[in-house]
């Protein structure tokens, strides 16, 4: 037992220093699968809205402009669409090059029609006219689509990638040589001495003021979308650290305990007494069995034990307690009190001793020793709620626990695997749903003076169950 006890310190030193040095790395970890997820899941919902919009944009160009050369613009918007497959499938968490050429090719695609005059049709307006379709309105949609997949950085990147490639656009179209200066002129002639209509009504004007306010208000709008990002990309990653604290909860408590720890600020914290049902149980001649065997192999069965006994707990509505090394002490109608808590208990300990059987098989399939079981019940009265200061722990005290645990040892006594108070059985009596299956095997017993207890304990015993 020596090198049983030596092998199970080692262990937990170890795995103690490793979960303090490795907590912010399983956190990061967390946070690279929930952010890849929701990569995935944003970016899919980007091309599907990207589609959308396009198919919308294919409808009402030719409503807006019904002319035959708006063909020209109608194939462009099957370039964007295949530019968002293509993001699809590239589209990875983390930094992609190919990714990010793919989001240049839109900008810059979306540029050119927006200033290139469309080389199909017959009419050949001032470069000019080409800014008065307004078409840098569509940028606006890139860089909402892109907040659905993209990270903050790459939607502020977006931001000034459009105000260059724009600012590059309006440059090359205001040293385009001049084709309509007799036109500019006549609207000249027209409108007189007032400049300012004559900027705004000259076909062959640029309009940098409206240019450079475009570009400003779109890396304004820019900008704040990449911060509402990076705070929704913030939640998702303190969503992951939750969901993994979580889910280490789960690895040591029952479900209904982990909800009422996630769910409430103090759930446990109040001092309470009520009625509960106190299970516990062991291994038969535990220290035997471990005594000159390999600690690799006796852990290793420890653990076996343990899976199914806490897997038998959850099934029935319990809370596992606390491990006792070769044993456990589960509870029922903690952390609230339920209308089949004896009824439970009852059933839990026969599913203990069943799934014990079945794994007795599997153990002798290997060649391995079997182990038995004792199960110990008892219902009555407890206090129960958070004990400590910094570290706190949900504790459940009371003559009940320990008249539970010396029924557990009467086991051994009355060679039997089960040991049932009075006050239980008639407790799961009298609790809805319970069958007469539920106590065929139990046997009444004379009652029992209990350490602890001023009057002796009525028992019922059970010898085995059949898995």
């Amino acid at each position: 037992m020596s090198a049983l006890a030596e092998a199970a310190d080692i262990t937990n030193l170890r795995t103690n220093a490793a979960g303090r040095a490795d907590a912010k790395q399983d956190t990061l970890k967390f946070a690279e699968a929930a952010l890849a997820d929701s990569k995935r899941d944003g970016l899919l919902l980007a091309v599907r809205a990207r589609w959308a919009a396009l198919a919308v944009t294919a409808i009402t160009l030719p409503i807006i402009a019904p002319n035959w050369d708006v063909i020209y613009y109608i194939l462009m918007l099957g370039l964007f669409a295949v530019i968002g497959w293509a993001q699809l499938k590239v589209g990875k968490v983390g930094r992609s090059r190919p990714e990010l050429f793919l989001i240049f090719c839109d900008l810059a695609l979306m540029t050119f029609l927006s200033v290139v005059p469309n080389p199909w049709t017959n009419v050949h307006w001032p470069i000019g006219m080409q800014f008065r379709f307004d078409g840098f309105i569509y940028f606006f949609i890139f860089l909402a689509t892109a907040t659905l997949a993209y990270s903050w950085r790459t939607v502020l990147a977006m931001g000034m990638w459009t105000g260059v490639l724009w600012a590059i656009a309006v440059g090359w179209a205001y040293l385009q040589p001049e084709t309509h200066a007799a036109l500019s002129e006549r609207v000249r002639e027209a409108i007189g001495a007032d400049i300012r209509m004559f900027n705004i009504l000259d076909p062959s004007s640029i309009g940098f003021g409206e240019r450079f306010q475009q570009v400003i208000v779109f890396i304004i709008v820019a900008a704040i979308l990449a911060l509402a990002v990076r705070r929704s990309n913030a939640l998702l990653i303190s969503h992951a650290g939750l969901e993994r604290e979580r889910a280490n909860l789960a690895r040591y408590f029952s479900p209904n305990v982990v909800d009422e720890l996630s769910g409430n600020d103090e759930p446990l914290a109040k001092v309470r007494t009520q009625d509960v049902a106190v299970l516990f149980a062991d291994i038969v001649e535990f220290t035997a069995y471990a005594d000159g065997r390999d600690p690799k192999d006796v852990i290793e069965t420890l653990r076996q034990f343990h899976e199914r006994m806490e897997r038998e707990v959850f099934q029935h509505g319990g809370t596992l307690d606390k491990y006792l090394g070769d044993g456990l002490m589960a509870t029922f109608g903690t952390p609230f009190v339920g209308d089949s808590d004896a009824l439970n208990a009852l059933r839990c300990a026969r599913g203990m001793i069943a799934s014990i059987a079945k794994l007795n098989r599997e153990r002798s399939d290997r060649n391995e020793p079997p182990i038995q079981v004792s199960v110990g019940l008892h219902y009555g009265q407890v206090v129960l709620g958070d004990i400590g200061l910094n570290r706190l722990e949900f504790a459940v005290i009371g003559t009940t626990v320990n008249a539970a645990s010396r029924l557990e040892a009467l086991t051994r006594e009355f060679g039997c695997a089960i040991v049932v108070s009075d006050a239980l059985v008639q407790q799961a009596h009298a609790e809805p749903n319970h069958s007469s299956t539920d106590f065929a095997a139990l046997v009444e017993r004379p009652a029992q003076t209990v350490r602890g207890l001023e009057r002796p304990v009525g028992i019922w015993t059970c010898a085995n169950v059949d898995p």
